[in-house]
């Protein structure tokens, strides 16, 4: 599911935005290594406008070119970072649609009543058919299916899920492809497996290389 998710223009068109918003010295400072080369950009535009006014175009030349660079790294460094971001915020747009807009077939009283996933609780009783996107993580009381895991695992191959033994776990956002299941819902909105997903991929983070560390830790000293 968000494996497949690529880029578009809306998310490069935003990331170009954000590149140059980045530029606020008070979010380039987080970032010591880019915040260097970002001193660095302004003192060599500056330099170069000192030496056009001086009539040295030349030497002016030169230092635009030294300008141009340190100012293409920057932004380009920026514009990776915000391509990232918005990446993770589209993941978790995925997820977070792919949960409001399951439908769940709640059994009460014998009956069958569809209503939002969202609103299952805790032991509540759904069933499921072929076709049909599982509704929420719960365990399975009742028949035997193959379940298509792949949007959460990202294994293409589908699973056996049946009532009894050790394959009774369902995962909320699978298909199940053939056969039925008789599901008890055991977990609350908020704390389903796709919930996590989405506050880790919202929370989600670059880590620093070794490299860019070292070199953060020799600049701010």
């Amino acid at each position: 599911m968000t494996g497949n998710l690529k880029l578009n223009k809306d998310m490069v068109v935003t990331a170009v935005g954000q590149a140059f918003v980045k530029l606020d010295p008070r979010i380039q400072v987080k970032n010591p290594v880019m915040f260097i080369v970002m001193v660095g950009a302004v003192i060599t535009t500056i330099f170069f406008v000192r030496e056009l006014a001086e009539g040295n175009s030349q030497e002016g030349w030169f230092e635009l070119q030294i300008a141009l660079w340190l100012w293409f790294t920057v932004l380009f460094a920026n514009f990776a970072e915000a391509l990232a971001e918005g990446r993770g915020k589209a993941q978790a747009q995925a997820l977070r649609k792919t949960r409001t807009d399951t439908f769940a077939k709640k059994l009460s009283d014998g009956h069958t009543e569809k209503v939002h996933a969202s609103s299952l609780k805790k032991g509540d009783m759904v069933l499921v058919e072929p076709g049909d996107i599982i509704p929420s993580d719960g365990e399975v009381i009742e028949g035997a299916a193959s379940v298509d895991e792949s949007a959460i695992t990202g294994e293409s191959a589908p699973v056996i899920r049946e009532a009894g033994g050790d394959k009774t776990a369902v995962t909320g956002g699978t298909k199940l492809l053939s056969d039925w299941l008789k599901i008890k819902i055991t977990a609350n909105p908020g704390e389903t497996f796709l919930d996590h997903m989405i506050s880790l991929v919202e929370g989600a983070k670059r880590q620093k290389t070794p490299n860019e560390i070292a070199l953060t830790i020799l600049l701010v000293g």
